[in-house]
């Protein structure tokens, strides 16, 4: 006798912030057939990944948290990667999410049937897990990018991605660290501690601002311990001055000149060295890459064991790197901070929707990675994601647009229950967003920048950031109505898509 076919209302595919936000709302709404599944044996996605020297975040986890289940602590600002980490597990903890969640499983595939109108999901253990809809909550930095140099397999030492740390390497030698990014900019004080030597191999400078201290001041602990509310307006705050003040930068808005006015006094006050403040001034506008906030990577270049290299890398041998100016650098570890593939969203996996479409044959046609509000494809019902294209903003906390993506993630899946049949987004309303994130982009530093950054393709193709403020996401994506945007699938159809 052949078992019944076991199904779930909602599968979640991730276990970061994402997929915990995304878990939370659906418990919250009384759902309690879903699962997550995490490839990973532990909640924190990037947070897990992630455990170099220094590892922390730069935004302020009063606001770089869960708004089900914010940070309280009154003493940290900026906790690091242990902390963040703890405090993830802590909220799937606390809200009941353990129960949902399956780790160690790997998603290869997905299927959509046109005859039973459900998505088969394929494990990397050859598992098929049947689910009415599907979110992705794979994030954007999970990928890493490591550079085709030559002679990579040459060397003798330990090398390794920031994101892949060897923690059996030794690090009391000669370290090469190639990237200047934040985990570069993180780990660089760390490593300085350490070893006898540092190489820091930059390709373009970034534009730094100072970052206020990770823990608060008395007055502040005390404030944010005994005052009713001060936490939560502490949040309120620091969401609306980055909308305020850091988002207008990414537009050569207002804020542009004065805040390159303060990395560029930040840089002057902290390098005494002319040559070496050369090679740190960008020359780009600034918010054309994201900016770092830190206040140890400049004093960790200034040091006298610590080089900055502006020349190429020409390849790597037994010993060390060659740059293109023939001078070859002794090295012991290679740690690779350069960075995540993130505009290659949904990678390695293959994903047909209605009538056998493949998601990644329609980004080809398209031309790169879209997606309604970085959430829905047509052509794909019931298929969701969190922090898919479009939709990482560089001035202000992802977690917050996750939480906008997710509410309205869970707007559809009720229309979806109250018409009784999946939906898609139309072509018509894609068309009509596509429209205006194109007119945005246009108007930011990215669109016509020569800086390249995470965000966007070789060439110069922007797929992941949202060109606005985080408030402007969230009132376009509560002012757009799933019954206007979304139809109805029809059953056994593998083209037709009827209105209610």
């Amino acid at each position: 006798m052949t078992e019944p076919m076991t199904k779930h209302s909602v599968v979640v595919v991730g276990a970061g912030f994402g997929g915990l936000t995304m878990a939370a709302e659906l418990k919250q709404a009384g759902v309690e057939n879903f699962l997550v599944l995490e490839e990973g044996p532990e909640v924190g996605g990037v947070w897990r990944e992630n455990t170099y020297p220094g590892c922390s975040c730069d935004v302020p986890a009063h606001l770089y948290s869960f708004a089900f289940d914010p940070y309280r602590d009154a003493h940290v600002r900026y906790p690091g990667q242990q902390a963040i980490l703890t405090y993830m597990r802590e909220v799937a903890d606390r809200n009941g999410l353990r129960s949902h969640l399956r780790c160690n499983v790997s998603v290869v595939s997905a299927d959509y049937s046109d005859t039973d109108r459900t998505w088969a999901l394929s494990t990397a253990t050859g598992e098929i897990i049947y689910t009415d809809a599907v979110v992705w909550a794979l994030g954007q930095l999970h990928r890493p990018a490591i550079p085709r140099v030559r002679g990579t397999q040459t060397f003798g030492g330990p090398a390794f991605h920031s994101a892949r740390w060897d923690h059996t390497a030794d690090l009391s030698g000669q370290i090469a660290v190639v990237g200047t990014g934040s985990s570069s900019a993180q780990m660089i004080p760390e490593l300085a501690r350490v070893a006898a030597g540092v190489t820091v191999y930059q390709r373009s400078p970034s534009w730094v601002l100072p970052k206020p201290g990770a823990s608060f001041g008395p007055l502040s602990r005390r404030a944010l311990t005994h005052v009713p509310g001060l936490h939560d307006l502490y949040r309120a705050g620091l969401y609306h001055a980055a909308d305020l003040v850091l988002a207008p930068i990414m537009r050569a808005g207002w804020s542009a000149g004065p805040a390159e006015l303060v990395a560029r006094a930040h840089l002057r006050w902290q390098v005494r060295d002319r040559e070496l403040r050369a090679k740190l001034t960008p020359n780009y506008r600034i918010g054309e890459k994201r900016i770092l906030l830190d206040s140890g990577y400049y004093p960790a270049l200034s040091q006298p064991h610590v080089e900055l290299v502006t020349d190429r890398i020409d390849r790597l041998g037994p010993d060390g790197i060659r740059t293109v100016d023939g001078t070859e650098r002794r090295a012991d570890v290679i740690v690779w901070a350069t960075g995540f593939r993130a505009p290659e969203f949904l990678a390695g996996m293959r994903i047909r929707g209605r009538g056998g479409v493949d998601l990644h044959d329609r980004w080809r046609r398209d031309g790169r990675p879209t997606a309604f509000y970085g959430l829905a494809v047509p052509s794909f019902p019931n298929l969701y994601m969190i922090a898919g294209p479009h939709s990482f903003t560089p001035s202000n906390s992802n977690p917050s647009v996750k939480q906008h993506q997710a509410r309205y993630i869970m707007r559809c899946l009720a229309l979806s229950a109250d018409w009784g049949a999946p939906v898609e987004v139309i072509e018509r309303a894609m068309a009509s967003y596509i429209d205006r994130l194109d007119r945005a982009l246009a108007r930011t530093v990215w669109c016509d920048g020569a800086a390249r950054t995470w965000w966007k393709r070789a060439d110069g193709t922007i797929t992941n950031a949202w060109p606005g403020t985080v408030s402007e996401f969230e009132q376009a994506i509560a002012d757009s109505d799933p019954a206007e945007s979304f139809v109805r699938v029809a059953a056994n159809a593998r083209a037709l898509v009827e209105r209610r």
